[in-house]
């Protein structure tokens, strides 16, 4: 049967949305919300130190213990809560540390009042079992519930897997394989359904101009049944972490933990978070300053949306909005106007390349002038930035790999003028077939009179 997926309770808006959360969670589970919260607010621990005090009450709990050794544990969160209150005083995530304080108190039926110590790091737990052959790690991976398909119905058809991918100046392949160049400046949402949610934020590559790249990614995992806890994973320029923010490897305490994984390819520069619950494969990458990403999912996942969701933001389901978008055909035609290929009215080159240099810096990597290719021109024209020619390339690596269909690895921009050829064509044909009906409906009526 199929698996009954959890459903959020919380609305998304534009911005960044906070994940839904089971009823009556505990003491750890708040503690894991608490995290993330913090996380979200990178401000936050440069000037209240909340992070580092959370950080801290986190590493004592990790493991269970007894009920007085959380209270004391507790007691130490609140007492260095407390001697950030100068810094952080009306500072949403302090407050909300507070608030979230009280409720565990209450929860555990602590006392305010009585000893307090530094957290410590508790007695390692003892070391797990041998790994189990390679044949065998799959079964070892919890229920059929947290492997996506063969959790599906018998004698369906097999899940058709869609990619979207996030690269360069930025460049947006959606789920639907159109292809955009987008400004998109500062927090965008690129995925959020019953599952995860993924939001980038963008910066300026030059000043001045429209052109931006990604220089933080955040990633949320929701809790899923029996499979996996919330995790939370959060990536910027020159930090591309090989863990989860809270310092795990895979999705928690439950029994099919291993289905949601992060795994190291190529340390600071390419990581890979595999979730088997869900079908799903994202890749994220550093090259040069900026951060690439694209994903594999089933197209169940990526229209699980939430009852009564406006999916219009979601960069990655419908693309850039309409006054987001950037026509690089009209820059590229600029680029080769007036005096020489690629050369301003004053005759020096754009950011270092001209039209032709940058295309033969291109082609060395992608000999195929796709779009992939015109986006590798579009962003050494932009930029003068030589690693996107490495962000082109390996975001058509990552379509080799995630993509379901060989045959559209490549997209043309021919193939996109030419999906709109057709409406053309086919007016004269529904003006004709309105001005039928038309005449058929004053007949209609005569025929009444």
């Amino acid at each position: 049967m199929q698996p009954q997926r959890e459903k959020s309770e919380v609305r998304p808006r534009a911005g960044w949305m906070v994940m839904g959360k089971r009823a009556r969670p505990s003491a750890l589970e708040v503690c894991k919300i608490l995290a993330v919260f913090l996380s979200l607010f990178p401000s936050v621990s440069l000037q209240c130190k909340i992070l580092k005090c959370n950080a801290e009450f986190w590493a004592s709990t990790t493991n269970s213990g007894p009920e007085e050794e959380f209270c004391i544990a507790l007691r130490a969160y609140n007492s260095c809560v407390r001697r950030t209150a100068r810094t952080c005083r009306g500072d949403l995530a302090y407050h909300s540390a507070q608030h979230g304080i009280e409720d565990l108190m209450i929860q555990h039926n602590c006392s305010k009042e009585g000893p307090t110590s530094q957290p410590r790091a508790r007695t390692p737990p003892p070391p797990p079992p041998p790994q189990l052959p390679p044949d065998s790690q799959e079964r070892s991976d919890g229920p059929e519930v947290c492997h996506y398909e063969r959790s599906l119905p018998r004698n369906t058809a097999p899940p058709n897997y869609t990619h979207c991918g996030f690269f360069g100046d930025p460049h947006l392949r959606t789920f639907g394989d159109d292809f955009q160049t987008c400004k998109v400046e500062g927090a965008w949402p690129l995925i959020h359904n019953k599952y995860l949610s993924v939001q980038v934020t963008n910066t300026p590559v030059v000043p001045g101009s429209v052109a931006t790249a990604t220089s933080k990614l955040t990633i949320i995992f929701k809790n899923f049944q029996e499979c996996v806890d919330q995790k939370m994973y959060h990536a910027e320029t020159d930090e591309l972490p090989a863990a989860f923010a809270d310092g795990s490897k895979n999705g928690g305490d439950r029994h099919g933990a291993n289905t949601l994984r992060v795994v190291e390819k190529v340390p600071g520069q390419h990581v890979e978070i595999q979730a088997r619950y869900i079908g799903t494969t994202i890749v994220v990458r550093q090259v040069g300053r900026y951060l690439t990403f694209a994903v594999r999912m089933p197209e169940e996942v990526v229209n699980s949306v939430e009852e009564g969701d406006n999916q219009d933001l979601y960069l990655c389901l419908h693309g850039c909005p309409a006054n987001q978008r950037i026509d690089f055909r009209t820059f590229r035609a600029r680029a080769t106007e007036s005096h020489g290929l690629g050369r301003t009215r004053s005759g020096t080159t754009m950011h270092g390349f001209s039209y032709q240099s940058a295309k033969a810096k291109c082609k060395e990597r992608l000999p195929v002038e796709d779009l992939y290719f015109q986006s590798c021109v579009f962003d050494l024209l932009s930029s003068g930035d030589i690693n996107f020619t490495m962000a082109a390339y390996y975001a058509f690596e990552d379509v080799k790999m995630l993509h379901s269909n060989s045959n559209r690895y490549h997209i043309f921009e021919n193939a996109i003028i030419g999906n709109a050829a057709p409406r053309g064509k086919d007016l004269p044909l529904l003006l004709f077939l309105n001005l039928f009906a038309v005449l058929l409906w004053i007949e209609c009526c005569a025929a009444h009179l």
